[in-house]
């Protein structure tokens, strides 16, 4: 692991970058549809997403929490952005825990230092898993590889030279999960409807046409998609933590700011400042927690749930409760109140969904009953 010196080193970097290369253009990010691809290789340079993965694979081998740090950081500027480091940090995750050495050592290392970038296309399988839809796409293997076809509507951080990480249910039985490049063969790429928000983060949906995916693109068969499924989960729901934690920052400044003129009108407003600052207080020693848990291996499904679950509930009503404080200049569309809270509604809706998460812990919970009952 990394010294804590170099932890600093890597949050002063990182802050540096926001600040001169991320502010600037964060308006336009949001309200012109401005994909950051520029900022997405250099943050990539500076190791903003390596923090998670090993210096084997040009890595900082600092740990998830310094990674979800990472993404804070971002997150406090411009939550399309954050999200596009989680989808850049959640594909390395993903290379880094696959099985099959092939594809780790074909991607990974480019993914890690944003060589590459990549969008996670795995909303559509984690909601078929939780049983809430029908998977998409399916496989059909053969002696080379598998053959995919299908759609997915809306994946994010992807092009045509972009590497996407999907997966497909198998004719004989089971998932595959596999990375395929934009421009492959079979693959094509459509616009969206217009977003309310996130319209800056290349979200595009996807197509996918009797595309051969050869077997060093496979990262995980069948018979160990279970297992690694299981590795890789923990990581991608705290990841996305981050995205939360810095629009409550973002959201609390606002409100402090906006408390210098109108404190005494303010007061009668619910949700305080310093009533959502302990709270996030609280997140953020369980992130810290479970983040080195996930590390280990160790992270209990359940308690990764409720904090995903509880950082979605405090972004909602952070993010609302700086509108209300801002008063009529939060309504105003330059507003940087305006803008966290359509990004903490997008905290609450990206897979997995509040409404999915709720789900999830209730039957965990019901699971834990019938265990103790029996």
């Amino acid at each position: 692991m990394s010294t804590t010196s170099e932890t600093t080193t890597l949050s002063d970097t990182i802050a540096a970058l926001v600040k001169t290369d991320l502010a600037p253009i964060a308006s336009a990010v949001d309200q012109e549809g401005h994909y950051p691809v520029e900022f997405l290789r250099k943050l990539g340079e500076a190791g903003g997403y390596a923090a998670a993965v090993p210096t084997s694979y040009e890595g900082l081998d600092a740990g998830l929490a310094t990674q979800i740090e990472v993404t804070t950081q971002v997150a406090r500027e411009c939550g399309s952005t954050a999200f596009l480091v989680w989808c850049q940090s959640a594909c390395a995750g993903y290379l880094l825990r696959s099985p099959n050495a092939a594809v780790r050592d074909r991607y990974l290392a480019a993914v890690t230092r944003g060589r590459i970038l990549s969008g996670t296309g795995m909303s559509n399988a984690v909601k078929h898993l939780a049983g809430i839809e029908n998977i998409h796409l399916k496989a059909r293997r053969e002696d080379n590889g598998y053959r995919v076809s299908g759609s997915l509507p809306w994946v994010s951080n992807i092009g045509n030279d972009h590497l996407i990480i999907v997966a497909a249910s198998v004719d004989t039985g089971g998932y595959v999960m596999l990375a395929v490049r934009g421009n492959a063969e079979g693959v094509s790429l459509h616009p969206c409807p217009e977003f309310s928000g996130l319209e800056g983060t290349q979200t595009l949906n996807v197509r996918l046409k009797d595309t051969l995916i050869p077997q060093e693109d496979i990262l995980a068969h069948p018979e160990q998609f279970q297992d690694y499924l299981v590795s890789i989960k923990p990581g991608f729901v705290l990841g996305q933590v981050g995205m939360g934690l810095g629009i409550i920052q973002a959201s609390l400044r606002t409100i402090r700011e906006s408390n210098i003129v109108s404190s005494l009108t303010n007061a009668f407003l619910d949700d305080q400042h310093d009533e959502l600052a302990q709270e996030l207080e609280v997140l953020q020693d369980k992130t810290q927690t479970l983040a080195e848990l996930a590390d280990q291996g160790d992270a209990a499904a359940l308690d990764v749930l409720r904090l995903r679950l509880a950082t979605s509930e405090l972004t909602l009503r952070t993010a609302n409760s700086a509108v209300l404080h801002a008063g009529a200049k939060g309504y105003l569309m330059r507003h940087p109140a305006q803008r966290r809270q359509r990004e903490a509604v997008f905290v609450a809706i990206v897979t997995p969904a509040l409404k999915h998460l709720r789900k999830e812990i209730h039957v965990l919970e019901q699971q834990d009953q019938e265990v103790r009952a029996a």
